[in-house]
């Protein structure tokens, strides 16, 4: 087995040396200990305006001059700051900026902040990153967490964060809007891309290592930035998969479904939350007092600053119709527990909440409790000192090994669903590439890459690659053909022409680049167009292989038949053209693993955790069958080029307490003929529990790299509270009986006493 953090430790090294501070840990708790009276004697000098102000955050269009996406217009800026006295700025106007305009605005946004107002408290800046330093010019982008989640490799999704932290401050943005820790479990959902899949388990650990990768070197460090748990709480499962709409929940699937990532994040010292701009149950989150107080606060702990997400305070009154008036939206929100509001396009917010406090509607104590939390986030991050980090070199900005860091990523964010033995392809094959994601970068990037639908293909870096222009590179010129064009419903796209002479087809399908509402999709099927294109390859006889480029599942099983090799690219970003050519080649061998269950059906969306009674089905009348559980992929499903087998499970200790722990081990073997990484899930089954138990469920995971012939015995330790349920009176219970662990088509029962 060999270690697969390969550059992590060559540019932790060089960031260390960016950054003196030595033991975040103690720096922070000494920081804390400061901080308080700090804050409270700044409290004490502020106005309510000045509060007021604190919890307005506007976006930087109300600060530029008319008709320019990157001057800031002296009089609007001060009006923001000096007049308004608006606490917080986001957003970039229209695209990415680059290193030296992000700095020249951030260091003119902080300078009147600082000089021009009572208590020269600096300004919260905040941005999208959230796959990389995604409104950074000449950036490098990682895959969507889909992609990372897939990777089962936390140590990539921690290296990611830790360069997205450090190419972010390092352009003078303490914040960022990441992660999203809301399950991937309602595929229609535009935003499901964003997510690190279906499962609990896997999204709280990959939560995790963002988080802390954010966060890495402790807030005041040059590195770091304020990482971001969103959007608390239901926003990624709403009913109709449609995008900012209801969600129905029980209180039970929120407790055990829901919460956990978001309280592995407050565990882990996540800074801030963005607030779901959806509804529970009939009831807005951003303006539910339960929700944002009573559990975020008193039962989860957490300490940090909360944030509503894009004009989700107005909404009350426009959309949800919670408040009669957008004065009385601005109530609910504050005393449900808002700290600060995305305003974004005006001072409505600010004006309203100001009459408020002034004829005593809502106390100056309730505005302490939100304006104390914000200035202590500034002072941790070392605002007050030091409002824009230091300047550094386009070297240290870009370095090379960050490309790598993206590169490898993408290689291991995809998935190979289907290989008849096409694959891999000799490099001499003659390609016939059609498809419309073959020759554009947006279907490999999609939401939050250099524009908010990363549709404009004018704005990607010259280090990006369309598929074609990976396989030519891998390939070559001469055996790579295509008629593909950029434009997405060109007909062009959708011609087969002659492939008389190419010994395969290669299918660039999937979606083009969408974000939030216009990727809404009443559909999981493929569109007709693709499915049409896909039948015309297969009925010229020759071996056909799909690249799919998408932010969810897209049911292809009206084709899947017919196709010799399936490769899931989902949005691998940057070098993903370039990684898939290279899996295709052999170059690179495929070692990711589907992080949520993908279905045969559009109608049939059934999660691999599922109860018992879905695996029912009737036929005909009083028949059943145990085949009501048919995806066309299960969770986990993921081929290599190489052959792996799992044996020696062993259960050390079959008899367990209740706080015990269930420690295991099991071998895997390469018994192919070709080095390869291999994602190893561990899954727990209850065999009988008050509350109907799941088919199984994830509990640990790993990734080992063996070469050719080589074996490992992996040790796993489950805590046995990690077997613990949401029993009928809304309490976690752990409950006596036998349990399975299951591994590779390995089985072993043990029993908690």
């Amino acid at each position: 087995m060999k270690n697969i953090g390969i550059v992590l430790p060559l540019f932790i090294l060089f960031l260390s040396a960016c950054n003196p501070q030595a033991d975040p840990e103690t720096i922070q708790a000494s920081a804390n200990n400061e901080s308080d009276a700090f804050v409270e004697s700044l409290l004490d000098k502020m106005s309510v305006e000045e509060k007021v102000g604190q919890m307005t955050q506007v976006t930087i269009d109300l600060i530029l001059k008319d008709n320019s996406t990157t001057e800031i217009d002296p009089d609007k800026l001060r009006k923001a700051i000096v007049e308004k006295k608006v606490g917080s700025i986001l957003n970039v106007k229209g695209h990415a900026y680059d290193y030296d305009t992000w700095r020249t605005i951030l260091t003119s946004i902080q300078e009147v902040a600082k000089n021009e107002t009572e208590n020269s408290i600096p300004i919260l800046y905040g941005i999208d990153a959230i796959h990389g330093a995604t409104y950074l010019k000449g950036s490098s982008l990682f895959p969507h967490n889909i992609g990372m989640a897939a990777s089962r490799n936390t140590d990539l999704v921690h290296e990611a964060a830790y360069i997205t932290a450090f190419q972010t401050r390092s352009s003078g943005i303490p914040w960022d809007f990441d992660p999203v820790l809301g399950l991937g479990r309602q595929p229609l959902w535009s935003r499901f891309e964003e997510t690190f899949g279906e499962d609990v388990h896997l999204v709280t650990e990959m939560g995790k290592a963002a988080i802390t990768g954010y966060q890495k070197d402790g807030l005041k460090s040059n590195t770091a930035v304020a990482a971001c748990m969103k959007h608390f709480l239901g926003y990624s499962v709403p009913v109709s998969g449609k995008d900012r709409t209801p969600a129905n929940i029980s209180d039970l699937y929120i407790k055990e479904y829901l919460l956990p990532p978001f309280q592995e994040a407050v565990d882990n010292g996540v800074a801030t939350v963005m607030i779901n701009s959806g509804e529970i149950n009939g009831i807005p989150v951003h303006g539910s007092k339960y929700f944002l107080t009573e559990v975020l606060r008193n039962q989860m702990g957490f300490k940090g600053l909360a944030v509503s997400d894009w004009e989700d305070v107005k909404r009350l009154h426009t959309r949800h119709k919670t408040a009669d008036s957008h004065k009385e939206a601005v109530r609910q929100a504050v005393e449900a527990g808002l700290d600060m509001s995305m305003v974004p396009y005006d001072y409505t917010f600010y004006d309203l909440l100001v009459e408020l406090v002034n004829e005593g509607t809502i106390s100056e104590s309730r505005l302490d409790e939100s304006v104390r939390r914000i200035l202590k986030l500034k002072n941790d991050l070392g605002l007050f000192d030091q409002p824009i980090s230091p300047a550094v070199s386009k070297e240290k900005l870009f370095n090379p090994d960050f490309d790598k860091a993206a590169y490898t990523a993408s290689v291991e964010s995809m998935v190979l669903t289907k290989n008849d033995g096409v694959l891999p392809l000799k490099q001499n094959t003659k390609i016939a590439l059609v498809g419309p994601a073959a020759n554009a970068y947006g279907p490999l990037h999609s939401s939050w890459s250099f524009t908010w639908m990363g549709n404009d293909e004018s704005q990607y870096s010259e280090q990006t690659k369309t598929f074609h222009e990976g396989l030519v590179e891998v390939f070559g010129a001469d055996n790579v053909f295509s008629r593909s064009v950029t434009e997405w419903d060109n007909e062009k796209n959708y011609e087969i022409g002659d492939v008389s002479n190419a010994d395969v087809i290669i299918l660039a399908l999937g979606e083009p680049p969408y974000a939030e509402g216009p990727g809404v999709i009443d559909d999981l099927d493929l569109d007709e167009k693709q499915l049409q294109l896909a039948q015309k390859a297969i009925k010229s006889g020759k071996p056909v292989v799909a690249v799919l480029f998408t932010g969810r599942p897209r049911v292809i099983s009206s084709i899947e038949p017919g196709l010799n090799g399936i490769l899931l690219g989902f949005r691998p970003a940057t070098f993903g053209g370039l990684a898939a050519a290279n899996i295709l080649a052999g170059n690179e061998n495929p070692s990711g693993a589907l992080p949520f269950t993908y279905p045969r059906k559009s109608g049939d969306v059934i999660h691999y955790d599922h109860k018992g009674t879905e695996e029912f089905r009737e036929d005909i009348p009083n028949t059943y069958g145990n085949d009501g559980y048919r995806p066309q992929w299960d969770f986990g499903h993921g081929l290599s080029y190489t052959d792996f087998k799992f044996r020696d499970l062993v259960i050390k200790n079959k008899s367990i307490a209740k706080d015990g722990t269930v420690e295991l081990t099991v071998k895997v073997e390469n018994t192919g003929k070709m080095a390869g990484k291999k994602v190893v899930d561990v899954f727990v089954r209850d065999h009988f529990a008050s509350i109907t138990p799941s088919a199984k469920r994830l509990k640990a995971f790993d990734k080992v790299y063996l070469d050719a012939g080589e074996s490992v015995e992996l040790n796993f330790a489950i805590p046995v509270s990690d077997l613990a349920f949401i029993g009928r009176d809304g309490k976690s219970v752990i409950e006596p009986g036998d349990f399975d662990i299951m591994i590779g088509g390995l089985k072993e029962t043990f029993t908690v006493k």
